[in-house]
């Protein structure tokens, strides 16, 4: 099974770093064959072009913000627009910023193209701030970078028992 985990951030931005960091944690780590990481930033349409080498499962790693305490690991099954079931003006505004900055306008159009993987999962941590200049991330976030590497391995884990069983 192919598994592609990304790690998105900007590491300008404190706590928006958390996927990067946690990217850059998993590529040190001797993963299983199949599993590949992958470091894009801000940039979206690098995680589409990683997405067009064909994929099983995607884990994108990111901060999001849903009100939570600062640090909290939450595992998020994202749900993708598809665009086929839009007007031709909603698809323009869905699909006409090719910055694609926000991983849910990513995911819209890697489905878009067909080459969103049939498994993806959004691991994702409460910043304190993610919008504050500087570098390094707030003690919780820095914190709930090994609760998410620890949820991140027991989830290829699964992935791979799902797909051996098949």
């Amino acid at each position: 099974m192919r598994i592609l985990l990304a790690g998105v951030g900007n590491v300008l931005r404190t706590d928006d770093a958390f996927g990067v960091e946690v990217a850059h944690r998993l590529e040190k780590m001797e993963l299983p064959a199949g599993v590949h990481v992958v470091e894009t930033g801000i940039g979206g349409m690098a995680l589409v072009q990683e997405l067009m080498e064909g994929w099983d499962a995607l884990v994108m790693i990111d901060t999001v913000d849903y009100g939570r305490e600062p640090g909290t690991v939450m595992l998020i099954e994202p749900e993708v627009i598809d665009v086929e079931e839009l007007s031709w003006g909603e698809r323009y505004d869905q699909l006409s910023d090719i910055h694609l900055a926000k991983p849910e306008r990513v995911l819209v159009l890697a489905r878009a193209l067909k080459v969103l993987p049939e498994h993806v999962l959004m691991v994702g941590c409460q910043p304190t701030d993610a919008h504050e200049l500087g570098l390094g991330l707030t003690p919780p976030v820095e914190a709930a970078v090994e609760v998410a590497v620890s949820e991140i391995l027991r989830h290829v884990e699964e992935l791979s028992a799902l797909h051996a069983a098949s």
